[in-house]
């Protein structure tokens, strides 16, 4: 039968190897006997040639462009022509690092360094001709200074108590996962809104206020997305037509439009919200303009393990279902969601898995959960400052004169391991990303993924 569990293995192998081209010419798969023989030079060639490119690249201040060091994928800026009509945008965003110290619910604050300086001069490493020499040399080199302070940032607050139990021990799967398209990884994770029929909410009154239509269900045809970072960088970007070009533009907690609407856009589709902007009253949840006339996806972590009647009942670090229960009641037209906290948990599982090393055992940022949750309904995504572009200052958003580099790098939220598996995610050229502070992701081929999938169940 084809359903063997060694064969189908094997065929699953060949498509894998086939679908990124130039990376191996074939597998042979006629010889059941030498299947592991087949599964250990796999993962050592996959060491090799399918390890992201920029991970290749070891950091040098003497590192410049040469175009015979080519990557193997070509790259391209966003701002080319189409050659495919369908073909289209999206952006991610990125954010203060949620810090409970609210008297609403006991839960412990977090220390958070508040005067981590920015460490070098972005100034100096830009340019605005993409195709000269010396503005490669100085994309190149900047591409690296950034590297290498998300590979630092990395090593940062590991020691960090465990106040989620988040388990860290990755399980033990047949293969290295964190040689799979990443985009996968993220797919995997399945992060979702909360449902009527998800129980215990199919037995409590706060289920029936959930919306009863899909996320998106309003918008036909969705070509384009942009998910847009608060970061500091996006001031003086000049990238508002730009975003509003998108089907859906994504925006995260109360970053403000108005006034802004240069840099930034003027357009709002869905605003993902954590559960301090609902629940603090200096946010002004239920009664502030900013929550209205647009989808608002809320989230909280609660722990790591805990059931959904556990975060209904005690595990969710504030109380935002109180605030969410009035909102809709206020405003039942407008479309306000639970992201489910178990799905966060798969979308940290999967960053750990692709990172291959210790990250921060909290939740992730609700950046990098805004991309998880568009991604499914997508063609591409433009993640706009998330990568922090030459535009860097310093700054931790564009609405605000705060200086502090860890909202960059990262400070609670695994904030540069996720940076670092969106830059593997990334199809833009060099330029769009470091000088135009663009990364554009393609949602990934449904087949390939599910293959991979098949593969995780034996």
């Amino acid at each position: 039968m084809f359903y063997n569990f060694n064969y189908f293995h094997i065929v699953v192998l060949f498509f894998i190897y086939n679908f990124r081209p130039n990376l191996c010419n074939k597998i042979s798969i006629q010889n059941i006997n030498e299947y592991e023989k087949e599964i250990s030079m796999y993962n050592e060639f996959v060491k090799q040639r399918f390890e992201p490119n920029f991970l290749k690249d070891k950091p040098s201040s003497s590192s410049l462009y040469n175009p015979k060091n080519s990557m193997i994928r070509s790259s391209r800026s966003v701002f080319h022509v189409k050659q495919n009509p369908l073909e289209k945008y999206i952006v991610e965003g990125k954010e203060k690092p949620a810090v409970n110290k609210t008297k609403l619910s006991p839960r412990p604050s977090f220390n958070l360094s508040k005067n981590i300086p920015l460490t070098m001069d972005p100034k100096v490493y830009r340019c605005n001709i993409p195709e000269s020499i010396e503005c490669k040399n100085r994309t190149n080199l900047y591409r690296n200074r950034i590297y290498t302070e998300l590979k630092k940032s990395m090593q940062f607050y590991l020691n960090e108590s465990n106040y989620y139990n988040v388990d860290t021990k990755a399980k033990s799967l047949f293969f290295d996962l964190r040689y799979f398209p990443s985009t996968c990884l993220a797919k995997r994770a399945n992060v979702r809104i909360l449902k009527r029929k998800d129980h215990p909410f199919n037995k409590v009154y706060l289920g029936k206020l959930f919306p009863k239509k899909k996320l998106f269900k309003h918008i036909k045809n969705i070509q384009n997305c942009a998910i847009i970072s608060s970061a500091g960088s996006m001031a003086g970007s000049k990238l508002g037509k730009f975003i509003d070009h998108h089907d859906i533009v994504m925006r995260f907690n109360n970053a403000p439009v108005e006034g802004y609407e240069v840099d930034v856009g003027s357009k709002t589709t869905i605003r993902v919200v954590n559960s301090q902007v609902v629940t603090k009253p200096q946010f002004n949840f239920t009664e502030s303009p900013i929550f209205h006339n647009t989808i608002i996806a809320a989230w909280d972590p609660g722990k790591y393990n805990s059931t959904l009647k556990d975060w209904l009942n005690n595990a969710a670090d504030f109380d935002l279902f109180s605030n969410y229960e009035k909102y809709r009641k206020k405003y039942p037209k407008y479309d306000a969601y639970l992201i489910d906290p178990r799905s966060i948990w798969h979308l940290w599982q999967m960053l750990h898995i692709f990172s291959g090393e210790p990250i921060r055992k909290n939740p992730p940022s609700s950046g990098f959960i805004g991309l998880s949750l568009l991604l499914p309904h997508c063609p591409y995504i433009d993640f706009i400052e998330y990568i922090p572009s030459t535009r860097l200052n310093g700054r931790c958003h564009y609405y605000s004169k705060e200086l502090n580099a860890a909202c960059t790098f990262g400070a609670w939220h695994p904030l540069a391991a996720e940076k670092l598996m969106t830059l593997d995610m990334n199809i833009a050229d060099d330029f769009t990303v470091f000088q135009e502070g663009i990364i554009r992701i393609r949602r990934p081929d449904h087949l390939l993924c599910d293959s991979i999938s098949n593969l995780l169940r034996f």
